[in-house]
């Protein structure tokens, strides 16, 4: 017997397949909303500060 896996936004409800990871349909458009707000961040390098001995557009 396959182990119960929980949906990975609320943690409360069992995944369903239609919308795994999720358990449903709302659960995956909150996710969405969070990746589209910003709130979720891919780890990156670390993006230098311009020059500041570049010319400046005027």
């Amino acid at each position: 017997m396959g182990e119960l896996r929980l949906c990975v936004q609320c943690r409360t409800r069992p995944v369903d397949e239609r919308w795994r990871p999720f358990c449903s349909e709302r659960c995956r458009n909150e996710d969405l909303a969070r990746w589209a707000d910003g709130r979720y961040r891919v780890a990156g390098e670390p993006v230098p500060p311009p020059d500041s001995d570049e010319e400046q557009p005027d």
